[in-house]
């Protein structure tokens, strides 16, 4: 598991995440004015020493009730083991972000490893008369085990995501179990009626981050497709066609490890070999919505005037892994350059 769907995630719900991890800040913020992401402003700060290593900080712009601004850095953490330099960084981060911008930074951490007694939460230094104390708010997901009941009946989007994630970390189930749970959680998406859109978001979150065996995941799919069948509700188009995406996702991060054109490659033939070269412009369409939700009409038809297999599969790659929907639009803008030229 890495921290990249759970960045997706709260880039698209962040309203529904800050009110189910971060209540108490969530209150004090007028969601009616927007949020901005700061991705550059981010950048700009990162430690050299650091850099590479906190793709999955988050940086945004909220207003108060008040009137005020506020900048709040939030910070997914998912190794499984304990981090000497975890406070020290959110220390680092957050006073550099107001040194160079002069605006008062908000530190928030969400935790996703299991161990239990690993409780970061304070940087402090003490010398003599001298105190320096920097606390900031920690969610940690393990501590939502034995709260599966509550969360069903919450009907916030990230109860859903949380039930996956522990569905996915507990130990010793049954097959069977981790497909029915699964099943349930997609199932739930239904129930609660959702749109098209955030089923077809929330499936490719809980299947990212509740991964089951390859033995298990035939019968998974078929669950689905079933179950689609019988409630005449084809939200979710087929399982397989997400799956494809997944598959492009996974070449792509074990390009990270191998070299990044050769894993896009990979993941890209892995997903033609399960459909046809004409569902790669859908592909490209639905993973833009799946990375950023709404997406301008003049993006999607721009897209629709490609006739280059070669080319989709070029703007399928900077999609896949930018995190800025702008910089796709450029790359976009790019080709109709070519195509007037």
């Amino acid at each position: 598991m890495t921290e990249r769907p759970w960045k997706s995630c709260i880039r698209i719900f962040f309203e529904p995440f800050m009110r189910c991890f971060f209540p108490e800040e969530a209150r004090l913020i007028d969601f009616s004015r927007g949020y901005e992401f700061l991705d550059k402003e981010l950048e700009k700060i990162r430690p050299e020493n650091l850099t590479g290593e906190r793709e999955a900080d988050l940086l945004v712009k909220v207003w108060l009730y008040s009137g005020r601004e506020r900048w709040l850095l939030i910070h997914i953490e998912v190794q499984g083991y304990r981090d000497g330099k975890f406070e020290i960084r959110m220390y680092i981060y957050n006073y550099r972000i107001y040194d160079r911008h002069g605006i008062e930074v908000v530190s928030l951490a969400l935790l996703t490893d299991t161990d239990r007694n690993y409780r970061p939460g304070e940087y402090k230094r003490e010398f003599g008369n001298f105190r320096l104390s920097f606390k900031f708010p920690v969610a940690k997901l393990v501590d939502y085990q034995g709260r599966e009941e509550e969360l069903l009946r919450d009907d916030n989007v990230f109860s859903l995501l949380i039930l996956a994630f522990l569905g996915a970390v507990e130990k010793g189930e049954a097959i069977d179990k981790k497909i029915f749970q699964k099943v349930s959680l997609i199932k739930e998406l239904y129930r609660r009626g959702y749109d098209r859109e955030k089923i077809l978001q929330l499936y490719k979150f809980i299947d990212w981050i509740f991964v089951l065996p390859k033995e298990a995941t035939e019968r998974f799919h078929e669950e689905i497709r079933r179950y689609e069948e019988e409630k005449k509700m084809p939200y979710i188009t087929t399982a397989e066609r997400i799956g494809i995406k997944k598959g492009i996702e996974i070449g792509i991060q074990q390009g990270i490890q191998q070299g990044i054109q050769q894993g896009i490659q990979q993941g890209i033939q892995q997903g033609i070999q399960q459909g046809s070269l004409l569902g790669v412009r859908e592909m490209l369409q639905e993973t833009l919505r799946i990375k950023f939700g709404d997406v301008p009409e003049d993006i999607m038809s721009g897209i629709e005037e490609i006739d280059e297999t070669n080319r989709i599969k070029e703007l399928l790659k900077i999609a896949m892994t930018t995190d800025s929907l702008e910089e796709f639009a450029i790359n976009l803008k790019d080709n109709s350059t070519r195509i007037i030229n």
